[in-house]
C-alpha cells in the first residue's frame, strides 16, 4: 500500500529558511530508517510556493486560469512509502521528527489510489 506523508508548509519554509542542523540530522536519520526498512519509495522537498504556479479550472472545457504564487495552505515536501497496512503507515508517520522544528510542524498522511 502506498502512502504519502505530506509535510505542510510553514512561515519558515515559505520564507526559504532551512531547518536547524539538529533537525536536518534527525530527518536524515529518519529517512535512513525508512530506507533500511525498505519502505521509502521517494522523498523530496519543495521550493516555497512563491516560486510556484497554480492552474485553476473554473469552467469545464475552457482553458485554466494561471496564477503565480505565493499560496496559502501549501506543502513543503513529501515522503512516499510502500507499507503493508494503514497502521504501519501511521507508525512511520508518528516517528517523523517535527518537520519544521519551530513548533510549526504539521504532516498529513494520505493513501495513494492505485489502479
Amino acid at each position: 500500500m502506498l502512502f504519502m506523508i505530506i509535510v505542510k508548509a510553514s512561515k519558515n519554509s515559505e520564507a526559504g529558511k532551512l531547518p536547524s542542523l539538529e533537525l536536518r540530522e534527525a530527518m536524515t536519520k529518519y529517512n535512513e530508517e525508512l530506507v533500511k526498512a525498505g519502505v521509502r519509495v521517494m522523498a523530496k522537498g519543495l521550493h516555497p510556493s512563491s516560486n510556484g504556479i497554480r492552474l485553476l479550472y473554473p469552467k469545464q472545457g475552457e482553458k485554466p486560469v494561471v496564477t503565480d504564487g505565493p499560496f496559502t495552505e501549501t506543502i513543503a515536501g513529501f515522503i512516499l512509502i510502500d507499507v503493508k497496512s494503514r497502521e504501519e503507515a501511521i507508525d512511520w508517520a508518528m516517528r517523523m521528527p517535527d518537520p519544521q522544528g519551530h513548533g510549526e510542524g504539521q504532516i498529513e498522511l494520505r493513501q495513494v489510489i492505485e489502479f
